[in-house]
């Protein structure tokens, strides 16, 4: 079953929440809907799911218009951020509830509640009762109750965000491989750049009801279409430089300059912004035309087993995300070094002009 938007708003007493959403999901495929809170992720899965109408434009499900097809006589199903139980049933019966309502066979709602536990490891929890699961088995009885039902389509509202980080982490393993193997077309958002890029498949970025850039995560991820969706897809947000490339030189303010290096020999002269992200910036060289700067220390932030460094001079302030514990002290001088090959290039307008033709490493 494929899923299509074409030219959706979404207006509520005056104020638009969804502006000229087109999009196309494959049968089979994991989206990522990335933006931040308020951004329009909820409301455009309530869209697609049926719960609310457009105010403009189609909703197609197989190339059929479902616009004003209500929810319950489609074929979807919905993960909250809230774990929602019914706590009078057992684990069973809870992941049982879609099935028994569509009127499924006895037998086969036992199998495909069996199949369904097993899938996400609660096979040992069907005799209890929500109260007496921890947060991670409530969250992953509320997921196999959405994916029991075989539905088209499988909308999950940031399900993961109130769990701690380890359990998250193998829930979205588990999830990535769930989908691997089904023709459903699962939605999943998230304001985490990071979850998108652990989740991968496709990447949609939204900022204030609007559709930013979609398309496959490391392509988004590697060359954001503009100044806004480098910043939505960065944790920590990406660093932005202002320069000015005149003649055989790059200048950071009035009175710092470099040589042009090679990576910006194309450009022409013109105001420009240079986008790295925080884990591309580096304390020792990585190559000859490396840009240098020195500065000094503002915070080091340390955060288990990485370093969020903060730094500035007169023309500039950066973070660099470094892996490892860096015990620094404010107002030390360090160099810091941006490599050209991780550089992405914005134009006066903020729109994507260069990017490095292939991201590795550590993703940030």
């Amino acid at each position: 079953m494929s899923l299509t938007l074409e030219n959706v708003d979404h207006v509520v007493d005056g104020a638009r929440h969804i502006s000229e959403a087109n999009l196309a999901f494959e049968p089979g495929s994991f989206n990522v809907l990335l933006g931040r809170t308020l951004a329009g992720k909820t409301t455009l899965m309530r869209l697609m799911a049926g719960l609310e109408p457009p105010s403009r434009g189609r909703i197609l499900m197989n190339g059929h218009d479902v616009t004003g097809v209500p929810v319950r006589q489609r074929n979807v199903s919905m993960v909250y951020q809230q774990f929602i139980n019914y706590p009078s049933l057992t684990v069973f019966d809870n992941i049982a509830s879609p099935l028994k309502l569509a009127r499924v066979d006895r037998q086969e709602i036992k199998r495909r509640v069996r199949e369904t536990a097993e899938m996400l490891h609660i096979e040992h929890l069907l005799d209890r009762y929500p109260q007496e699961l921890s947060g991670g088995q409530q969250q992953r009885t509320a997921m196999a109750r959405a994916l029991v039902k075989d539905a088209d389509l499988v909308l999950f509202d940031e399900p993961l965000v109130n769990l701690d980080y380890k359990l998250r982490e193998e829930l979205r393993l588990e999830m990535r491989k769930l989908f691997q193997a089904r023709n459903t077309i699962a939605v999943y958002a998230t304001t985490e750049a990071s979850e998108a890029l652990a989740l991968g498949g496709t990447t949609t970025l939204l900022h204030e009801g609007r559709i930013i850039q979609s398309g496959p995560t490391e392509e988004v991820y590697g060359h954001p279409c503009n100044v806004t969706a480098a910043g939505l897809f960065s944790e920590p947000p990406i660093n932005l430089l202002d320069v000015q490339v005149r003649g055989a030189s790059v200048h950071f303010g009035a009175d710092m300059c470099f040589a042009r290096p090679a990576w910006l020999r194309e450009l022409e002269d013109g105001r420009y912004q240079l986008g790295v992200r925080p884990s591309h910036l580096s304390l020792t060289p990585l190559a000859e035309d490396d840009l240098e700067f020195n500065v000094t220390v503002d915070l080091a932030e340390i955060s288990g087993s990485e370093t969020f460094l903060h730094v500035s001079n007169r023309h500039l302030s950066l973070v660099l995300h470094l892996n490892g514990i860096h015990d620094f002290d404010v107002d030390d001088s360090v160099r810091v070094f941006v490599p050209g090959s991780k550089l992405v290039v914005f134009d006066a307008q903020e729109t994507l002009i260069k990017a490095p033709q292939r991201q590795g490493g550590h993703h940030g």
